[in-house]
């Protein structure tokens, strides 16, 4: 049986989040169609004054709605309000011009893998320890019995570094799709190319610890996923899983649904048909199902309301918010060149029309927007308990 803790009092919590808005995803995509590709619609022509009004879901429609020009005093604030902050963190195929995994391999992400990118998935790592209250991980594992651990999806690898720093007499493995991981990492951390999706390499019964985190959009079969977790785990070993879901929303009605940010969550739920991925591992509760199906027992789940600026008053919660924008602001272009140009099909005006209302909405201190976050994490049973 699963149990569902409340979460710490530094986070706001819940338990059934809304679905009437979006939340910002860490990983971007290819380059080469999406630049090239036009939308349906021509992004140039405009509407006649009596057509009826254009679904937010077209990429004309953000074309034609004026935007009127933030003032550089605004964005200044948002930035040098983190520079202090932001300073301590960064110490460390083409489609429009950014970069994103080799596209000779058959793994297929959303995301970019240049610098920019890394950089605001470096912020995002900071963001999401912060919900935890500074802790990397919530599985209750002890640290004197643990000899190996895994984290799959590492990305730029800060995860398992940090966890390497903790833990020097552990060997931690971090595995992605691409090899964008510093060299100058301590000497218990290696990284290896492996894709997720596909049959894993390793041993059975050979991890103390199996962490992933931030899988959202890349991940077509979660049940094989979480299977495959539980062959790699030694018995009583522990699997912890860290997802979000794309969906924006506010508690106060300042999230409308047809507003940019509302648009941004009906855009990935559009997305998920056509590109076979689920942008709602929450919603679609498949960590938790998954890791039952799998086999794990002592089921625990986590939940956590995020700010995605900083308008709470509770001064942790304004800096998790203000770290959130920041990772946002760092490559808000990076989350959603693939999937709006290469899945949807809207031109590369289309797009930045987008996000420049987009860019406006949250800068807008008016504006409370949250999104959803979820720790699910589990046991292998001991041998002989099975």
């Amino acid at each position: 049986m699963a149990s569902t803790d409340a979460p710490p009092a530094t986070t706001l919590s819940t338990s059934s989040p809304p679905t009437a808005a979006a939340a910002p995803s860490p990983s971007p995509a290819p380059e080469s169609k999406s630049s090239g590709k036009s939308s349906p619609k021509s992004a140039g022509s405009p509407r006649n004054p009596g057509d009826e009004a254009m679904d937010p879901l077209s990429g004309e429609h953000w074309t034609q709605q004026p935007v009127e020009s933030d003032s550089d005093s605004v964005l200044d604030s948002i930035l040098s309000s983190t520079a202090s902050l932001s300073s301590s963190i960064f110490e460390y195929r083409n489609i429009n011009g950014r970069t994103f995994h080799s596209d000779k391999t058959n793994a297929e992400y959303w995301g970019p893998n240049d610098d920019k990118q890394l950089q605001s998935q470096d912020i995002i790592h900071h963001v999401l320890t912060l919900v935890l209250q500074g802790e990397l991980y919530l599985a209750p594992i002890d640290p004197g019995r643990i000899s190996k651990v895994l984290d799959v999806g590492t990305g730029g690898g800060l995860w398992a570094i940090d966890f390497a720093d903790l833990h020097p007499n552990t060997e931690v493995t971090g595995t992605d799709i691409s090899p964008v991981q510093p060299s100058w990492v301590p000497p218990n951390v290696r990284f290896e190319i492996e894709d997720a999706t596909q049959p894993w390499t390793f041993r059975e019964n050979s991890f103390d610890f199996v962490h992933m985190r931030y899988l959202f959009g890349s991940i077509a079969d979660w049940d094989g996923l979480f299977a495959q977790a539980y062959a790699a785990t030694k018995p009583g070993g522990w699997i912890e899983s860290f997802e979000a879901d794309a969906n924006l929303y506010s508690e106060d009605g300042t999230v409308t649904e047809d507003s940019p940010m509302g648009t941004w969550t009906k855009v990935f739920k559009e997305a998920k048909k056509k590109f076979g991925r689920t942008f709602f591992p929450i919603e679609e509760d498949v960590q938790r199902q998954g890791i039952e199906k799998a086999g794990f027992v002592n089921v625990t789940v986590k939940d956590f309301k995020v700010p995605m600026t900083g308008f709470p008053k509770d001064p942790k919660l304004k800096e998790i918010g203000q770290y959130s924008h920041l990772s946002i602001e760092q490559d808000l272009e990076g989350m959603v060149l693939y999937i709006f140009g290469e899945v949807m099909g809207w031109s590369v005006v289309e797009i930045h029309a987008f996000l420049a209302h987009f860019r406006k909405q949250m800068r807008d201190k008016s504006c409370h927007p949250l999104f959803p976050v979820r720790i699910v994490y589990a046991q292998k049973p001991e041998k002989g308990k099975e």
